[in-house]
């Protein structure tokens, strides 16, 4: 195994594709920083502190502080913000798969992202300087993803790799769904859209979908949408009117309509009661 470690200041080549195809790439970043990452190529992403800004095809998105990503669904671009500290984990897909079948049977790495747990952080941290926290870190990773694999026998395929490959495009079409909660006018989240993404008719994506999660993309977007009016209107003073609109609901009387029959409260309940456990 070949570790490469980039500490700051590092010269990280602007473009990925001159990392070596063989080896780990270990980035322990400091301040404000631009990459650039080769298609396909899995990585794991840990700010410490600050923010993270990611962009890839039809999506941008934030990573804060205390957050993680392990990220395999096309190119990538990264941003960090100055007052920043992170962590990243990035090789060919080559060394991780034989990095994770080393550890378990007919293990890969699966895209996740939310709490890295304590495991992870730790382990990644110790990374930066020590090359025999690898060996920690591999089976950790495996764990954190216990939960998506466990989608993997619910998806239709022929073989293994034909499985894999279906849950990896619904987990990225679930992704593209968590980066367009809010409104947004470059995109229209809706069935059809997802399925082009994914290549599958719109039919076969609701189906497959609800085998693998138990619901229909629509259905999931909908839990999204009423989770982020509720962080919208708890932890923020934001008025009705514009969290109406930030969450493309047509009207604010849809909204409080939808909001009350989700929460059994209307917005401004919810908001006093929030205001009243502050106090």
């Amino acid at each position: 195994m070949t570790l490469h470690r980039y500490v700051p200041p590092f010269s990280l080549p602007p473009h990925g594709d001159a990392l070596a195809a063989d080896s780990w790439h270990v980035i322990a970043g400091r301040g404000a920083a631009t990459l650039q990452l080769p298609a396909h190529w899995p990585s794991l992403w840990l700010p410490m502190r600050g923010r993270l800004s990611m962009q890839a095809q039809d999506a941008h998105w934030t990573l804060f502080g205390g957050e993680g990503q392990l990220w395999r669904a096309g190119a990538l671009n990264v941003q960090a913000s100055h007052e920043s500290r992170w962590l990243a984990l990035v090789a060919a897909p080559t060394v991780w798969n034989a990095a994770f079948a080393s550890s378990a049977d007919d293990e890969e790495p699966l895209p996740w992202r939310g709490d890295p747990g304590d495991g992870v952080r730790e382990a990644t941290e110790a990374l930066a300087h020590d090359d025999d926290a690898f060996a920690l870190l591999i089976p950790v990773l495996i764990d954190r993803q216990r939960d998506v694999a466990a989608c993997l026998p619910r998806c239709r395929g022929r073989t293994l790799a034909h499985r894999r490959q279906a849950l990896l495009r619904l987990l990225n079409l679930r992704h593209l769904m968590q980066c367009h909660v809010e409104a947004d006018d470059d995109a229209s989240i809706d069935v059809p859209w997802l399925a082009s993404r994914a290549h599958y008719s719109p039919g076969h994506l609701i189906r497959l979908h609800r085998a693998v999660f138990g619901e229909t993309p629509s259905d999931y977007f909908t839990r999204l949408r009423q989770a982020r009016a509720w962080e919208l209107v708890r932890e923020t003073d934001m008025p009705v009117a514009t969290i109406t609109h930030r969450l493309g609901f047509e009207s604010q009387s849809a909204f409080c309509r939808a909001f009350k029959h989700a929460f059994g409260m209307t917005a401004t309940q919810a908001r006093r009661e929030a205001d009243a456990c502050a106090a």
